[in-house]
């Protein structure tokens, strides 16, 4: 029996077994919702999805780089994905392709969530802009492109956020040099004397 105590009031609030079952009932409908998405992507169009994965309770479909803007609008016309919520990059560097973008959309009137992932390969960092689909995604796809130097074609303001104009390289890559760039004088480097 679980009791909660909040001031002077007691009150019931049922067992743990009852909490658990419910909790499980929650998570059952958050994966048949979506399932629910995937499957609908899938009969939109067969090359949408990749690959899904399920992990904690919460789904990643993987989509096509080229497919990313029609899936991303699809989500947000039909399955009322109406919020971008987030947008990261990941650098898997040495791993090919290299970069991984994840979009968090948000339906606001279903109370779901879900994330649309994409990989785009290190010699072409190139992936289109989400920005026509949702003004909000241009910050956050301006800081991907600054930290990490993934380019989004059709974006309307593409240029650097946090670093300087004049800033050489990304310093969120995982092979940017930890201590930064250095001019180091030829005197000071071993093997050369004076």
């Amino acid at each position: 029996m679980v009791i909660s105590i909040s001031g002077k009031r007691a009150r019931w609030t049922g067992t743990n077994k009852q909490q658990r079952v419910k909790q499980k009932r929650v998570a059952e409908n958050v994966n048949q919702n979506a399932n629910a998405v995937v499957e609908h992507l899938r009969v939109w169009n067969p090359k949408s999805v990749e690959d899904v994965i399920e992990f904690r309770g919460e789904t990643t479909v993987v989509v096509p780089h080229g497919l990313l803007r029609a899936a991303a609008k699809e989500c947000r016309d039909t399955l009322q994905f109406d919020l971008l919520s987030d947008a990261t990059c990941v650098d898997r560097f040495p791993v090919e392709p290299r970069f991984e973008l994840n979009y968090h959309l948000t339906s606001i009137p279903k109370k779901q969530k879900i994330r649309l992932r994409t990989r785009v390969p290190s010699d072409h960092p190139y992936v289109d802009s989400l920005v026509p689909v949702w003004l909000g995604a241009g910050w956050l796809e301006r800081e991907i492109f600054d930290l990490m130097g993934v380019h989004f074609n059709d974006h309307p303001d593409l240029r650097r956020i946090l670093m300087p104009e004049d800033w050489k390289g990304h310093p969120l890559r995982r092979d940017y040099p930890v201590e930064g760039f250095r001019d180091i004088p030829a005197t000071y480097l071993p093997g050369l004397k004076k």
